[in-house]
């Protein structure tokens, strides 16, 4: 089954002859754009479990900002991308604070990277012949990091990983997972200080999804009209993440634990005994994992575990390699997000050639052409793929696609399909350089490039293609969260007459012309299949319910350009009410902290279409709430214009608790430090946002100032 490592695929490099590439930025200016990017790509996967690259994009951007940092150490500040774990805390479940810190791991993208950190590791831990430094190698789970804790022995709590300090409490759904141990087995005990009497034990390890029940899941939300999850690790995170325990049950998730938080309680001194010890307490622990002494072990498990990965029932991306001592894990200790005694060998994903027949163009709900590339049919990673997007015209260009070319794609992640790039010497004669249509696909309107902006975009509001992307969005999660209202089901309905826009679900849709929808497939007898009734039924009480979601997600559903769910619930909790904002002055919606001139005039233009009016009037008409219920408040708000971050662990509050007290008396708080703030309370253990505050100059108070303000409704003086 070893495989030699020089059978491992070579990483992906650089097509020759790509498009030349803008003027170069300075490094503090894309330092700061990289760490922009960072921050919102990490909170879309950890916190929306929605991500929107992949993991090697990602890799690329951190890999990037580290280079620039390591030349330009001046660059590096406390809130640094590079000097955090990643990962988020929901504010859906109670906060947990972790026994230690879980962090990342560094990646090595390719052998000669891991040989590098193997020989630092080994220089470092005085390795020689005689007595080589031991490594165990571990397959690298594609889940959601969870941390057990175990009091006198009994399961007592469960959490994510969070930020890697915090995480979420998951008690009641990991309960569900049926590897779990309620209580450690006896075998385990054994070697447990006191037989565990009296230890606390946190152990780590991650949640999955198995790629069976992954595929009878999206078979089960095909059938019910309901958007699929996009991979095995987004439905575990997913299905963990669920505030009804039931729906988790009914998941499928299963666990690999491999970690501890503090190996002191453990009469084991090394990963490779703690591994066996984990399966003594009754953990399931992944039998994929081997104790080695030199490079040449490591790299062929490594082989071995990409020409396998196929044939696992779950997702890896990769082998975790750690030094086996824990004396040698304590020597070499810790950076700001990831011990030095680990590292992850990412795998390369699988590649194969094709040929591009088509750029074709995408219009999205916002008028935004998207290029997508149609090619023939190939088997990448467990599935056929023939089309992936090439995001912008910008992209066209720095990939240098061609129609005609011979193209090499792979699937992101193991599930984004995505073009790599062309196979110059193939390419034929006469091909030309791909160009934007100056005119819609959808309905033939102009096609504009606004000054500053990437995407091209079609100008009118009638543009059909537009209308479907605006239905999609409206029933979606973050807007009128319409359960079982998927993409197919709405494009049927559009195709059919049945919607044209977001006001027909109310005023026109019914449950009998619903249940005659095709779904888009067909019986062996080549009958087509229809949505039915018990499915109609479904949807039409969810629309009904979407009536009272109230101002802010009906903003946001509108899908007016440049508001989000945020900036939606800033107009209506500000304005209250869809007349008011309809009826308000761009300088009012702009004064609202957060918004702008740019959003204000895109709010206020469209509520200048008279189309766009008319249909929110037949909103009303159908008892769609288009007002927002915002509590009064009952303490005077003697803090209001001030804003507060909160910080380290307070001794008589948890920081979520304090906070909702400082904004009932009309202060804002937020989650980071710039210089707007006007008062960061640091706690016990504060870290990055102490450091900032003080390199800002914003004034610091401990916890009996903050007694003080909840008290008397006033700040102390400094």
């Amino acid at each position: 089954m070893a495989q030699n490592a020089n059978d491992l695929p070579e990483q992906a490099t650089l097509f020759e002859g790509a498009a030349p590439s803008a003027p170069a930025k300075s490094p503090r200016t894309r330092a700061a754009e990289l760490n922009r990017l960072l921050n919102t790509y990490a909170y879309q996967y950890y916190a929306l479990d929605d991500p929107q690259v992949t993991d090697a994009e990602f890799d690329r951007l951190l890999r990037e900002l580290q280079a620039i940092e390591e030349v330009h150490p001046e660059l590096v500040t406390p809130d640094s991308y590079t000097q955090r774990v990643g990962g988020y805390v929901s504010e859906q479940f109670e906060p947990v604070r972790h026994a230690q810190r879980m962090y990342s791991i560094d990646d090595a993208m390719n052998l000669e990277e891991l040989d590098e950190w193997l020989a630092r590791t080994d220089e470092a831990l005085g390795s020689t012949p005689e007595h080589p430094v031991a490594y165990t190698c571990e397959l690298k789970i594609d889940g959601l990091g969870v941390a057990l804790t175990y009091r006198d022995a009994q399961f007592v709590r469960a959490a994510t990983r969070g930020d890697g300090t915090t995480g979420e409490n998951v008690t009641a759904n990991v309960l569900t997972i049926g590897d779990i141990p309620h209580a450690l087995a006896r075998a385990g005990l054994a070697r447990v200080a006191d037989g565990g009497l009296g230890q606390s034990v946190e152990v780590r390890g991650e949640v999955y999804m198995p790629k069976h029940s992954f595929v009878r899941l999206n078979e089960d939300a095909d059938a019910a009209g309901r958007e699929p999850f996009a991979n095995p690790r987004n439905a575990a995170a997913g299905s963990l993440r669920q505030k009804d325990p039931k729906v988790t049950a009914h998941r499928d998730l299963e666990t690999f634990i491999y970690a501890v938080a503090d190996e002191a309680p453990l009469a084991v001194t090394t990963q490779w005994q703690f591994l066996q010890w984990l399966r003594d307490c009754g953990f399931n622990v992944n039998p994929n994992a081997a104790r080695c002494t030199s490079a040449r072990e490591v790299h062929e498990f490594c082989a071995n575990a990409l020409a396998h990965r196929e044939d696992l029932d779950y997702d890896i991306d990769g082998v975790v390699v750690k030094v086996d001592s824990f004396d040698g894990q304590a020597a070499l200790g810790f950076t700001a997000r990831a011990p030095r005694w680990a590292i992850a060998f990412k795998f390369p994903p699988e590649e194969k050639r094709t040929v591009l027949r088509e750029i074709r163009v995408q219009v999205g709900r916002t008028g935004v052409l998207t290029p997508v590339a149609e090619f023939d049919p190939v088997l990448v990673a467990g599935s056929t793929i023939a089309r992936a997007t090439l995001h912008n015209i910008d992209e066209v260009r720095r990939k240098n696609v061609r129609v005609g070319d011979t193209i090499v794609v792979h699937k992101a992640g193991d599930v984004i399909p995505e073009v790599v790039g062309p196979v110059l010497e193939l390419r034929p004669e006469g091909s030309v350089d791909w160009e934007m249509p100056s005119a819609c696909p959808s309905c033939g309107s102009p096609v504009i490039r606004e000054e500053g902006e990437v995407a091209y975009r079609c100008v009118s509001i009638d543009c059909p293609a537009q209308a479907t992307e605006r239905l999609i969005h409206w029933g979606s999660r973050n807007a009128m969260d319409i359960d079982g209202l998927g993409d197919e089901i709405v494009s049927r309905m559009v195709e059919q007459g049945l919607l044209t826009d977001v006001a027909d679900f109310y005023d026109k849709l019914t449950e009998e012309a619903l249940s005659e929808v095709s779904c888009g497939r067909q019986t062996v007898d080549g009958d087509d299949i229809v949505v039915g009734k018990t499915i109609a039924s479904k949807v039409m009480a969810q629309v009904n319910e979407s009536r009272g979601r109230g101002l802010a997600r009906v903003l946001f559903g509108l899908g007016i350009r440049h508001v989000g769910a945020n900036v939606a619930r800033a107009l209506a909790t500000h304005f209250r009410s869809m007349q008011a904002l309809m009826t308000a002055a761009p300088e009012d919606i702009a004064a609202i902290d957060g918004v702008g001139p740019k959003i204000a005039a895109s709010v206020h233009e469209f509520f200048s279409v008279k189309k766009n009016v008319a249909v929110v009037e037949r909103l009303r008409e159908a008892g769609v709430v288009l007002e927002e219920e915002v509590e009064e408040p009952d303490a005077p708000q003697t803090l209001a214009g001030l804003t507060f971050v909160l910080t380290g662990t307070l001794q008589n509050y948890k920081r979520t608790e304090a906070a909702k007290l400082l904004e009932a008396m009309g202060a804002k708080c937020t989650g980071s430090v710039s210089k707007k703030t006007s008062y960061v309370i640091a706690g016990e253990a504060a870290g990055s946002k102490l450091t900032k505050a003080e390199q800002l100059g914003v004034p610091v108070l401990d916890e009996s100032a903050l007694e003080q303000i909840l008290t008397t409704g006033q700040v102390p003086a400094l």
